[in-house]
């Protein structure tokens, strides 16, 4: 069968994926990695008990479509009603149910150019426009994306606080205030992926019923639980309502709810792992600067590291520290890709990369 009869959309559209795992790069240099520095995971691994719940989850049985037990847990966690919140896997795939509820061929969307790109893919493959507008001091700009927003009518507007690839971020109150130039009908998608990492007060205070927001969080960064995929969304009980009607039912697997749960309840373990994080930022920064580098600030598990020129010199950089077995990323737009990306790691991981970064430096610096 030579023709797939895919819509015309799914035709039209490129034969990409956003990223390349570190496990197809290893493919391809046929060695493994030393330090796993690069897709943003929580070295330091989930609770112990988060083990223990998902080896005892009767694996044999469907997940619980509902998700009721995490989702009582997380609304008692979070002080709101069960009906504001939506459990699923990981948030990129709620992010594909909020793309497939909001956007279809020629509606609008907003996002930073160069921030989290699997968005960009869901918002593309539902034939949605996209419009970007650029960082500011490499922070995401919620004035210049509400007002293009407003030039668009957009539907959705994609904000990440803390940022990702920069690690920076946003106080509340700031995010808060904003929001009245939000347009109407326009819907905030805020992604707090890394909020766990963030100094107090990084999250706004709004009231979960706000129709204007709808927040995104994970148990893939500090809860260390990335191959689990366990994401949930909070926002008005309507909008949380309409996942309903698309998402998979199915979809969240029994180990991946148990261990949620797990985590959740394991508070203390998720502040020794968020000082770990931080003790982490600290010796990048120090690595960095001892090589003549300077880092962005950062409220997130990994460090933007600026290497000074423009992105083909942080490519080299890059390039030598995979060629030495240190898997890293870097942002994709200019100017932020004259940035490497570094995730927190463990002192052996870090000690490896502190090792690779001199010499992968005099590589970029020969050309």
């Amino acid at each position: 069968m030579t023709d797939l009869r895919l819509t015309p959309l799914a035709a039209s559209l490129p034969s990409t994926v956003p990223f390349v795992g570190p496990e197809a790069q290893e493919r391809a240099r046929n060695a493994p990695f030393k330090a796993r520095l690069g897709a943003n995971e929580s070295i330091f691994g989930p609770s112990p008990k988060v083990a223990e719940a998902m080896a005892q989850s009767d694996i044999w049985k469907y997940g619980d479509p509902e998700n009721h037990e995490l989702r009582q847990a997380l609304a008692a966690h979070h002080d709101i009603d069960p009906a504001n919140i939506m459990v699923g896997e990981g948030i990129d795939g709620l992010l594909g149910y909020l793309a497939r509820l909001f956007v279809g061929p020629g509606d609008h969307v907003v996002t930073s150019l160069g921030a989290y790109p699997t968005f960009n893919y869901h918002v593309a493959g539902f034939g949605g426009t996209l419009h970007t507008v650029p960082y500011a001091d490499d922070h995401e700009d919620p004035a210049a994306l509400f007002a293009k927003a407003a030039e668009t009518q957009a539907k959705l507007v994609y904000l990440a606080n803390p940022d990702n690839p920069m690690g920076t971020w946003h106080d509340g109150e700031t995010l808060t205030k904003a929001l009245g130039r939000l347009p109407e009908g326009t819907v905030l998608v805020l992604d707090e992926a890394y909020i766990d990492c963030a100094p107090t007060g990084t999250a706004p205070e709004l009231d979960a019923n706000d129709p204007r927001v709808i927040r995104t969080r994970t148990f893939s960064k500090a809860y260390g639980m990335a191959g689990a995929r366990v994401g949930y969304a909070i926002g008005a009980a309507p909008l949380i309502d309409a996942f309903n009607k698309v998402r998979n039912h199915f979809g969240m697997n029994r180990a991946a709810q148990a261990g949620a749960l797990a985590a959740l309840n394991d508070q203390t373990y998720l502040a020794k792992t968020v000082a770990q994080i931080a003790t982490a930022r600290t010796r990048i920064d120090d690595i960095a600067r001892a090589n003549g580098l300077t880092t962005l600030p950062s409220a997130t598990n990994f460090v933007a590291i600026d290497c000074g020129r423009d992105g083909t010199f942080a490519k080299a950089v890059l390039d030598g520290l995979i060629a030495r077995g240190i898997f890293v990323r870097m942002p994709f737009a200019a100017p932020q890709n004259r940035c490497i990306r570094v995730s927190c790691g463990t002192p052996s991981n870090l000690d490896a990369f502190a090792a690779a970064l001199p010499l992968a430096l005099e590589d970029a610096n020969r050309g």
